[in-house]
């Protein structure tokens, strides 16, 4: 079977979709050298004007296919002219297009597979920006519909779908993420920091979060110091303005976005995650923390109490008070965190990307018999 997967998403900064994206091809890479019996070709698609596809090592055995053509146009092609097609922009057929977004990537003898992370973007286009804003709201259905197959990283993502877009379930496939290669640390850090890892955004809910530690500085007791890590949209301005004043200055850093070769030392130095999203389709940061051992205080929305399976503390994300308790508890109860700690590490452990990778191979079996049967 040969598949051409968009590897776009993970060019420059491998945040969320782009983790996935390449870690998901590593898997299938790595899989179809175990499974002779069960044969795949991977090809990774990648089309930009500023960057090159360069995956690295453990990507070496996947063909490539990279043009020079900018990711709105393309976009744009795509999205609202359904052309070129991949069999066009490649000059090769396949069986399976994975696009790694929720638009389908156009072909045409190939099954077209999409992966849906999340719906925010339905419910709330105002935290969206460029492509997304212009396209997803009204393409998003049809695509869906039209698909032979759709991946989803999660039970609450899969409901979103069969609910908002009216796909069945027979349709989807839940293919979460594996967690890293990480062993747990030896032990928790005794002035360690508390640590809030994401693009900030607004879905992200910073805002809060800022109360929240507000709250903490206003207790009097001194909390552990608050890190951002991710990138900084703009709509993140307002937020980064507050660290430089009171009461937050001296006590809440940013650190930016963190190269994948230096996450798990950044959760090393954490006495806590903390999660606040407003929606998760998964929450891939709250998977990293429990596989290092970092106790994982999250919001109790979207896909968050399904990943933690009570592993966590959950609370009430708009309510900064909640918030702030949620985070004194872990970081002042030993036995607390050491319990989620305990319970982390092991709900860690069922997440694989191996078990990963077989359930996206049968998923594109599935797409090619369903084209072939006429989209029955």
């Amino acid at each position: 079977m040969r598949v051409l997967i968009d590897y776009r998403p993970a060019l420059r900064s491998r945040t969320g979709a782009g983790e996935y994206t390449h870690e998901l091809a590593a898997a299938l890479l790595a899989r179809a050298a175990g499974r002779p019996d069960r044969p795949l070709d991977v090809t990774l698609f990648s089309s930009s004007w500023a960057n090159r596809l360069q995956p690295g090592e453990e990507l070496r055995d996947a063909a490539r296919v990279d043009r020079r053509i900018p990711v709105s146009v393309l976009n744009l092609l795509w999205h609202r002219f359904e052309w070129p097609r991949a069999e066009t922009m490649t000059g090769q057929t396949f069986d399976v297009v994975h696009s790694s977004h929720p638009l389908l990537m156009p072909a045409g003898r190939a099954a077209q597979v999409i992966t849906i992370h999340d719906l925010d973007f339905l419910a709330h286009p105002e935290r969206t920006r460029a492509e997304i804003r212009r396209d997803y709201p009204s393409l998003v259905r049809s695509h869906a519909r039209r698909a032979d197959a759709i991946i989803v990283p999660s039970h609450f993502t899969a409901d979103c779908v069969e609910r908002q877009l009216g796909v069945p379930r027979d349709r989807m496939a839940i293919c979460p993420p594996g967690a890293p290669a990480w062993r747990p640390r030896p032990a928790a850090p005794r002035h360690g920091y508390l640590l809030f890892f994401s693009t900030l955004e607004p879905r992200k809910n910073v805002g809060v979060l800022l109360d929240a530690y507000a709250h903490l500085l206003a207790a009097g007791a001194q909390p552990p110091p608050l890190v951002l890590a991710g990138q900084a949209r703009p709509e993140a301005a307002s937020w980064l303005a507050r660290l430089s004043a009171p009461p937050l200055a001296g006590h809440v850093s940013h650190r930016g976005y963190i190269d994948p070769g230096e996450r798990e030392a950044l959760y090393a130095g954490a006495r806590l995650l903390v999660l606040p999203s407003l929606d998760e389709g998964f929450g891939m940061t709250a998977l990293e923390a429990m596989t290092a051992g970092v106790p994982v205080v999250a919001a109790d929305r979207g896909s968050l109490p399904e990943v933690l399976g009570g592993a966590g503390v959950l609370v009430n994300p708009l309510d900064a008070g909640e918030l702030a308790d949620g985070m004194r508890r872990v970081y002042l109860d030993a036995d607390l965190a050491q319990a989620c700690t305990e319970r982390g590490i092991a709900r860690a452990a069922t997440y694989r990307w191996s078990e990963t990778a077989e359930r996206v191979y049968d998923t594109y079996r599935a797409a090619v018999a369903r084209k072939a049967g006429g989209g029955r």
